[in-house]
């Protein structure tokens, strides 16, 4: 009988050891890129002029219509007429959401404005193709150098040529300044 009992045990064990098949009728979703393109190089024109360019090592595009750039992104806007650089923004990742018309980049993002040679830096910015603006959330930091000042700040709001800009929670050496208060 006690031998019984062991070769039930032994069959028992074996039996749990063994390989469970996947079950063939349970659909497994694919949720990476449905495309992959290498040196990418996109222009956003609005009546023949120039606005945006956008250049990147490795698009991935997914299922949803947004777009990530896992290997660096670099925009480039574009005056008016087309003609001349403006702004640059770049990132070592970026993602656009299609259906929020919005951009985001990540690590080491750096943006130049090239007529008022002034620079930012961050470490994650948004770009709002609707409204036309960059921004950070409010508790990340941003250093800004211009000719004649340095601005380190929380929380940046620019329209997307950076021309102008406000922040909060601003420290720096500012040579003009102009105080206001409100009442």
């Amino acid at each position: 009988m006690r031998e019984f009992r062991i070769w039930i045990g032994l069959g028992l064990a074996l039996i749990g050891c063994q390989k469970q098949e996947a079950d063939p009728t349970k659909k497994v979703m694919y949720e990476g890129p449905m495309m992959e393109t290498t040196n990418v190089l996109t222009f956003v024109s609005d009546s023949a002029k120039l606005q945006v360019k956008l250049t990147a090592p490795l698009q991935q595009q997914f299922e949803s219509g947004d777009v990530v750039y896992p290997k660096s992104v670099k925009l480039l806007f574009y005056s008016k007429n087309g003609q001349t650089v403006v702004n640059t923004i770049t990132g070592d990742y970026g993602k656009q959401e299609k259906s929020k018309g919005l951009y985001s980049l990540r690590g080491h993002v750096r943006v130049k404005n090239e007529p008022k040679q002034q620079t930012l830096q961050t470490e994650e910015l948004f770009y709002d193709q609707q409204r036309l603006l960059i921004y950070t959330k409010p508790e990340m930091y941003v250093h800004i150098e211009t000719p004649t000042d340095t601005v380190d700040g929380y929380g940046l709001e620019a329209d997307q040529n950076f021309t102008t800009y406000k922040l909060k929670k601003v420290t720096g050496k500012f040579s003009n300044v102009t105080e206001t208060t409100t009442p």
